[in-house]
């Protein structure tokens, strides 16, 4: 099966999972509260499956090389939580939350793609994009 489709299947599954459990969150607890056990679950995590990645640099040259986006990153994490978590307790479906703000994304990240990272474009793209904007606009309704 490969890497290429097991790193997609691992993001359907977690992606799945991460939404069921945002929903599950007890609306009186605390959302940062919930980000920190999050982190710390993440951290333990991460540190049990840190020898399992074979790599030719150090952890202080990962720091060095990777610092920068791994902090930025972090803050976007962390409005992606809340943002979700403030959704779904303020009544948003899980079924629709999810669709329209992947769609979302995908659209937003198309001229990133095209103007950053030099990605090409084909005509079939385009449509699909407007079957997602059409998609979108029926979810909504």
């Amino acid at each position: 099966m490969g890497s290429y489709y097991i790193s997609i299947v691992i993001v359907v599954l977690s992606n799945v999972l991460y939404h069921i459990f945002q929903k599950s969150i007890p609306q009186q607890f605390n959302p940062f509260v919930s980000l920190i056990v999050t982190y710390i679950t993440a951290i333990v995590f991460s540190l049990v499956l840190l020898p399992f990645c074979n790599s030719n640099f150090s952890i202080s040259e990962h720091l060095k090389y990777s610092l920068w986006p791994s902090i930025a990153l972090g803050f976007a994490i962390v409005g992606l939580e809340v943002g979700f978590l403030l959704a779904y307790r303020s009544g948003w479906d899980i079924s629709i939350a999810s669709v329209l703000s992947n769609i979302s994304v995908a659209i937003f990240l198309i001229p990133v793609g095209l103007l950053i990272y030099k990605e090409s474009f084909s005509k079939i793209n385009f449509v699909g994009i407007i079957f997602c904007v059409v998609g979108l606009i029926l979810v909504r309704k």
